[in-house]
């Protein structure tokens, strides 16, 4: 079997797309981030959704910034994410920070920056 397939979808070496699928690791990460109903959070490349799907279980909502299309169009019909993701389907490198952050959720910062 081809080692570049993970849950049906052929990783892409343009993108350099490598899966998290450690559940210790993930279950680390989720631990330390530790999310709460009516944060705001982004994730930048969520792939096939491995850190994902546990965050977005503790969370309203969650924005993901994903390049490839094809994992974007997957997490769009996710079961239970589906609803809750706000996907930007782009490079993250290109994208306006401060204006996706102030969309998630208004914060101090935006307030201070759009005062410039």
């Amino acid at each position: 079997m081809n080692n570049r397939v993970h849950q049906g979808h052929l990783a892409r070496k343009r993108f350099g797309q490598n899966f998290l699928n450690d559940r210790f690791v993930i279950d680390s990460i989720v631990s330390a981030i530790n999310p709460q109903k009516g944060q705001a959070m982004v994730e930048i490349g969520p792939g096939l959704a491995a850190l994902t799907e546990p965050v977005g279980e503790r969370l309203d909502k969650l924005t993901v910034i994903e390049l490839d299309r094809d994992l974007a169009a997957r997490l769009q019909t996710h079961p239970f994410l589906g609803p809750k993701l706000t996907i930007y389907q782009q490079d993250a490198m290109t994208m306006n920070f401060w204006r996706t952050i102030c969309a998630v959720g208004p914060t101090a910062a935006c307030v201070r920056q759009s005062a410039l």
